[in-house]
């Protein structure tokens, strides 16, 4: 069983950054990504990185805002949000696969975090 916990959300001012981390405990991990959820709306990807860290993909929406890092050493994967925007606000969820598939898509993954509110003010 897979436990995966994020932190490091919070309220910030447009412009600024965050970075979010998440734990994972349990067996070896495959691809990783970040989904996020803004209020009233659907759940939708933002960034996953590869078992290796190598290959990374984002949204476009986030691409050269948001980057996405493991640690397997520490079983963390992290999202550091720079030039946040208002409606980057969203709970954001740390997701974790336990084998290959398209890491963009919710289907691929199997364990999933509570998820951590990220709150950007204009």
């Amino acid at each position: 069983q897979v436990q995966l916990v994020e932190s490091g959300g919070g309220l910030v001012q447009a412009g600024g950054s965050l970075r979010l981390s998440c734990t994972a405990s349990g067996p070896t991990l495959s691809g990783m990504g970040w989904f996020r959820r803004p209020p009233g709306k659907e759940r939708e990807f933002v960034a996953c990185i590869s078992q290796t860290g190598v290959a990374t993909y984002y949204t476009d929406s986030v691409k050269g805002r948001f980057t996405i890092s493991r640690d397997n050493a520490k079983n963390m994967v992290y999202l550091q949000m720079s030039s946040l925007k208002p409606e980057d606000t969203a709970v954001y969820y740390c997701a974790a696969a336990m084998g290959g598939g398209t890491y963009s898509r919710e289907g691929s993954y199997n364990y999933w975090g509570q998820g951590a509110q990220v709150t950007v003010s204009s």
